[in-house]
């Protein structure tokens, strides 16, 4: 709500200074509370099981971007990678023989190779019997060849895929060693830890909760109504649960879908740097265009005075006496004033700092 000028009128009086009590006419605000969280929090999950080696800090405790926070055992891991470079190593001699023997069967053919036995028969058969299995038609040494050939062939593919297989392994095995290591993902702090070195963990058991706290935003559920009169880059006011400060927030994000039970809308504020801490309340001020404008008296928030839960101001009576007048607050106002909802009436005149001195009797509120 708005405060016109003439609500902020000053009026010396002898012994005193006292604020003339004016009516402001504004749209009405709708105090919503939500919640401050951090621009970016993440939560580092496990990727294997495992037991934690290291574990970098504890909670508040800041760290880079890329630094190590949690470290999982890997001593299971690097013997298999270690076997798997021995099974690589086997397969690159596989190859290489595979490779030697195709050659061999290329300028050497074994079909062409005299079996070994005595002299005189081996003779005989190269001479004779062979050549005539050939002529008949019983054997065929161009496909025996031929078959050989594939077959050397057969191993030297074999052994290429043992090595493609036993690569693919190795690098499954390196994915793992990497999963094994949880780095920062952004500079932040801990904001909590579910983990302490020599716990055992399981994939998907969360680690750490991570969050970049130098931005902070307010998450607030906004009624559907009050939707229409927000927009991104807004300036609106909220009150911190940390001495009821006042402070101003930006529209910096409007979900798009409302939730089908409550009806509300997701918006989160921005908030100037270094003014709260995640989890703390805060309440915004929201503009109901939706409402009829309302006239609301004006005093200023240093005139308003605390007899328990009780708020009170000192009135100036007709004979020049203070009347200690109870009121009741409504919305804090830019530049230090507040709305009274009931006790004053426009053109009283209010002690503005009263001073630890004074002192007066409750007086019934005027309507």
């Amino acid at each position: 709500m708005a405060v016109s000028a003439s609500a902020v009128a000053q009026v010396p009086v002898s012994g005193g200074d006292y604020f003339v009590v004016q009516q402001s006419q504004g749209v009405p605000h709708v105090s919503l509370g939500g919640t401050v969280v951090p621009y970016k929090e993440v939560t580092l999950s496990a990727q294997l099981p495992g037991r934690v080696k290291f574990l970098a800090g504890i909670e508040g405790d800041a760290f880079k971007d890329s630094d190590l926070l949690v470290e999982l055992d890997e001593s299971e891991l690097r013997a298999k990678r270690q076997a798997a470079m021995a099974q690589l190593a086997n397969a690159d001699v596989q190859l290489r023989n595979a490779g030697v023997q195709y050659n061999r069967e290329l300028w050497s053919p074994k079909t062409k190779s005299s079996m070994g036995g005595m002299g005189v028969p081996n003779l005989f058969d190269q001479m004779f019997t062979s050549p005539m299995e050939d002529m008949m038609g019983e054997r065929d040494r161009d496909v025996e060849r031929g078959a050989d050939i594939y077959s050397s062939q057969t191993r030297v593919q074999s052994a290429r895929n043992t090595i493609v297989r036993v690569q693919s392994e190795i690098r499954a095995i390196d994915a793992k060693l990497r999963d094994a290591k949880s780095l920062a993902p952004f500079s932040g702090v801990i904001m909590k830890k579910f983990i302490e070195v020599g716990d055992t963990v399981q994939p998907g058991q969360p680690l750490l909760k991570f969050a970049d706290v130098e931005y902070l935003q307010i998450v607030v559920d906004v009624p559907g109504r009050l939707r229409p009169g927000l927009s991104e880059g807004m300036m609106l006011r909220a009150e911190l649960d940390i001495g009821d400060q006042e402070i101003p927030v930006r529209v910096a994000q409007i979900f798009p879908m409302a939730d089908a039970q409550r009806h509300t809308v997701t918006i989160k504020f921005d908030l100037p740097q270094g003014v709260s801490a995640p989890g703390m309340y805060a309440k915004v001020m929201v503009p109901d265009f939706n409402a009829p404008a309302r006239s609301n008296p004006v005093t200023p928030s240093s005139a308003i005075r605390y007899n328990g839960s009780l708020p009170g101001v000192y009135v100036l009576g007709d004979e020049g006496k203070h009347q200690l007048r109870l009121i009741r607050v409504g919305e804090q106002l830019p530049g230090g004033y507040t709305t009274v909802l009931s006790g004053l009436k426009a053109g009283e005149r209010v002690v503005r700092n009263p001073g630890v001195g004074i002192s007066a009797g409750w007086t019934s509120p005027s309507r």
